[in-house]
């Protein structure tokens, strides 16, 4: 009989929007231990007391980077926070789960990066959307070839706020697309092209538009704005064989396929051709929907336990801020397209 496995103790940083999340997730976790909560915040933590009777809390970050029984780190905290908190986190020897970004800026993610390497430890990265049960659902049949050659993706991200202090809309929003298409497609783009208005906040961009070229010539749109009547979670890809559109904010129906599409068809006689439009049947996949920050909190823990990279490892996460970068570059610009920074 095997010898049971010591829980993997976790210390959770930052107690705001997602840390609540992270915490009851990671309790219901078998084989993992929620070892003490951060915040500098002393209400936040009489929250913590109230919501999860029993939790250690403290108001001092130094308590979890020194205490020799916490295994990893969730960082939870501001963007601009990230790199000083993920780099003394794996300074001290704890895997790190952080909120996305990674960081503010390409260098300081890679230097994340060598940092996590050099001393063997996991970096995750929340890019949540990756252990979506629709995301994932999708790349199944994007990789079996279901929709044929992709000519195009097309997401809409909008809401009436919430809005954020510390970064734009493209930053908190556009990330996720940004995530989902470079998984869904296996690449990074080329280049990048932004446009953007900042109405509520000087210099932070509540509205923002991108499009992104990859490579074989596909191209992908994203809206983003906190500024908008409607919460909007849609994304649409466009297939030579077939078109999906998968809304998230449909819990019984979340992706459908249509059997549309456009064919050339040439006349003998005039040496000429026209488009034939084909529109045959909708089809609605059955897709067992959960909670995809639960199943990323998993799987940090798996990672925690087998020393394997996640999905969403550090090599991920630098793609986006790469891409992120050059979007601000062209947001500054006027929509100038931007090379994204490669490998």
């Amino acid at each position: 009989m095997a010898a049971p496995r010591n829980p993997v103790r976790i210390g959770v940083i930052g107690f705001g929007q997602w840390g609540p999340n992270h915490v009851r997730n990671l309790l219901h976790i078998d084989g993992c231990e929620v070892a003490a909560v951060c915040d500098s915040r002393t209400e936040r933590m009489e929250l913590v007391q109230r919501m999860f009777r029993g939790t250690a809390t403290t108001t001092n970050v130094d308590d979890l980077f020194n205490d020799p029984s916490i295994d990893a780190l969730v960082v939870a905290t501001p963007v601009a926070t990230h790199f000083e908190l993920v780099q003394r986190a794996l300074q001290a020897g704890k895997d790190v789960l952080c909120e996305k970004p990674l960081a503010a800026t390409i260098d300081e993610s890679e230097r994340l990066q060598k940092i996590a390497n050099e001393r063997e430890r996991i970096l995750m990265v929340g890019h949540v959307f990756l252990y979506n049960a629709a995301v994932r659902f999708l790349k199944a049949d994007l990789d079996a070839g279901m929709l044929g050659r992709v000519h195009y993706l097309d997401a809409v991200r909008t809401n009436l706020g919430p809005i954020r202090p510390d970064v734009g809309a493209i930053h908190d929003l556009a990330s996720h697309d940004i995530s989902i298409f470079n998984h869904l497609l296996d690449a990074q783009p080329l280049t990048v092209s932004a446009t953007g208005a900042a109405y509520l906040q000087p210099g932070i961009e509540d509205i923002g538009f991108l499009t992104l070229t990859y490579p074989n010539k596909v191209i992908c749109h994203v809206h983003t704005s906190w500024l908008n009547p409607r919460k909007v979670r849609q994304l649409t890809i466009v297939g030579d064989g077939k078109m999906a559109v998968w809304d998230d904010m449909n819990n019984l129906e979340p992706i459908r396929y249509y059997d549309k599409g456009v064919t050339a068809d040439h006349y003998r006689s005039f040496g000429e051709f026209h488009m034939i439009l084909r529109d045959g049947a909708i089809m609605i996949p059955k897709v067992r929907l959960h909670e995809p920050l639960a199943h990323q909190d998993e799987a940090f823990v798996q990672s925690v336990r087998d020393r394997k990279p996640p999905a969403a490892d550090a090599r991920f996460a630098i793609g986006v801020v790469r891409v992120l970068e050059a979007a601000q570059t062209s947001l500054r610009e006027q929509g100038k397209a931007v090379p994204v920074a490669s490998t």
